[in-house]
């Protein structure tokens, strides 16, 4: 799921990642909401309260809101920089690195929010929106802009459209992809709405405060290495069916 691009890349594979990332990004914002008492996915709300400051000439107090909207950016810069960086290397998965940098904040985060008093709130949410910049990026650029994960409002906007498109089988013919398409929709709400009460869950019931993040860190690091595993699996099958014609053909 996190191999394929362009022509090779199926409803399937985009499902996979969708469940995935939108998962995550579920656990991330819960657990950041409620810790710091900030959005950690997304930056629309951020950037109208630095509007809101700048309009008021409060403009040491709407720092705080560029930095956050800043940090998604860096996020989503570094993502792309490191794929076109190693896009022509064929020994490197181009998506692996920002996956795993992305997991290994979550776990800084969690893991420094234990032992270290200099991680205040704003640290934090940095920190988180530079990781939900990181994996809204490469989810873009995997899935050709297909899937988002990280934040909803442009997901019910197209879900929106997709559904009201149903009722005009003449003007849109291809009600079986408008389908799968809104089955996408449907997958990536879902599980962003599941991780967002399993991580609620973690964070308050279970007491696990920001060490709940190191849960989704471990959900993105599975990922990768059950999508290595797998790629690994059809090379060999693949090698090995072809050693198989050669010898029967010998």
């Amino acid at each position: 799921m996190f191999r394929h691009q362009g022509k090779s890349r199926t409803l399937k594979h985009n499902l996979r990642i969708a469940t995935v990332l939108s998962f995550v990004a579920g656990v991330v914002n819960v657990a950041g909401f409620l810790s710091i008492q900030q959005l950690t996915t997304n930056v629309t709300g951020h950037f109208a309260l630095f509007i809101n400051d700048v309009a008021q000439f409060e403009f040491w107090r709407g720092t705080i809101y560029f930095l956050y909207i800043f940090s998604f950016l860096f996020g989503s810069f570094s993502s792309g920089f490191l794929i076109e960086k190693f896009r022509k290397s064929k020994l490197v998965n181009i998506f692996v690195l920002p996956t795993i940098i992305e997991s290994l904040v979550l776990m800084v985060v969690a893991f420094g929010s234990n032992f270290l008093e200099v991680f205040n709130p704003d640290l934090i949410a940095c920190m988180l929106l530079f990781a939900m910049g990181l994996q809204n990026s490469y989810v873009t650029k995997i899935s050709n802009a297909v899937v988002r994960t990280t934040h909803l409002t442009g997901l019910f906007t197209d879900l929106g459209i997709e559904l009201s498109q149903l009722f005009f089988p003449k003007i849109y013919p291809e009600r079986k992809k408008i389908k799968a398409t809104i089955r996408l929709r449907a997958y990536i709400i879902s599980f962003f709405f599941m991780g967002g009460l399993i991580g609620g869950f973690l964070y308050s019931r279970m007491n696990f405060k920001l060490n709940t993040l190191l849960f989704a860190s471990i959900i993105l690091l599975a990922s990768l290495f059950y999508d290595d595993l797998r790629f690994r699996i059809l090379i060999a099958q693949r090698k090995y069916n072809h050693r198989r014609k050669a010898s029967i053909h010998a």
